[in-house]
């Protein structure tokens, strides 16, 4: 039994913008429940500004986007302006889906902590998150 002074990771896991697609999205908000993580999944056709405002209010340490639609260059920096904004610029964002390479080191670039594909191994995107959260100095390992 974990420590009581550890907070467990907290993740939103979101589907920003018009995607109607969320399998994937809940296999990982499984996949990191099942890791011992705290994970709130937003479901589709969030908003930027709907996703902060989770985040925010749910304390998140990572704020993971999947983003199958392609609209990754204007949602995923609206994401990170807002969190600014919002005095919450140490939540971890994360993005995954179709996100082609020529615009991995944009996102990297624009305060994106992790770009994951399509494929990515569950295990990989949870061991990133417990790695960034640790990097951080945030909340215990999750799990």
């Amino acid at each position: 039994m974990k420590g009581r002074s550890q907070k467990m990771i907290r993740v939103v896991v979101a589907k920003p913008g018009l995607d109607g697609h969320d399998r994937g999205a809940r296999v990982i908000a499984r996949a990191l429940r099942d890791a011992g993580m705290e994970v709130v999944y937003t479901g589709l056709h969030q908003t930027p500004e709907d996703i902060v405002n989770t985040c925010v209010q749910e304390d998140a340490d990572v704020c993971a986007l999947s983003i199958l639609s392609g609209a990754h260059m204007a949602l995923v920096p609206r994401v990170m302006q807002l969190l600014k904004e919002r005095d919450a610029a140490d939540i971890i964002v994360m993005a995954g889906g179709i996100i082609p390479e020529d615009d991995v080191s944009t996102l990297l670039d624009a305060g994106v902590a992790s770009v994951m594909g399509p494929g990515t191994p569950t295990d990989s995107i949870i061991e990133t998150i417990r790695t960034l959260v640790a990097q951080r100095g945030g909340a215990a390992s999750g799990g």
